[in-house]
């Protein structure tokens, strides 16, 4: 069994949630398939980069993608970036493909998209690892901001 920060997260033990563990997988769609669930449910959590040492998790349903522009509009900021993979895993804690808020080295806020599923599958800090819960219980227990940042993915 794998055991990760994220599951030791004090803020899981406030809510129902099922931690599920699955094989090595290729793609956000054989993620959800392993997860029984629709690619929409699988959250994709993204840190973003505001200004030198200034970050947030942002929320993004598996089928969607950060729309730039809305997400500057919310925060009133003109410029934000994706930090590279060794920035993103010193200010996470978590490498790539592993990053969730649940346990990271820093409590950034968090915002999410509000076309997240009622039903959602978030990342357990691990490959093959990931936290199932409501929507709602994710949002209060992050105190996430819910707001339209995301598009359609091309």
């Amino acid at each position: 069994m794998t055991d990760t920060a994220a599951l030791r997260d004090d803020r899981l033990a406030a809510v129902p949630h099922e931690v599920v563990r699955h094989g090595p997988v290729g793609s956000l769609e054989e993620a959800a398939a392993a997860r029984g669930l629709d690619p929409h449910d699988v959250i994709k959590t993204i840190v973003v980069r505001r200004s030198k040492d200034d970050y947030l998790f942002v929320l993004v349903p598996g089928d969607r993608v950060i729309s730039w522009p809305k997400l500057r509009g919310l925060l009133d900021e003109t410029r934000m970036s994706m930090p590279d993979a060794d920035e993103a895993l010193r200010v996470t804690g978590y490498a790539r493909g592993t990053i969730t808020p649940f346990g990271a080295a820093h409590d950034w806020p968090v915002v999410a998209d509000a076309s997240l599923s009622e039903t959602v599958s978030v990342g357990g800090g691990a490959h093959g690892v990931s936290v199932t819960l409501t929507r709602d219980d994710l949002v209060t227990i992050l105190d996430a901001v819910v707001a339209d940042v995301t598009n359609p993915q091309p």
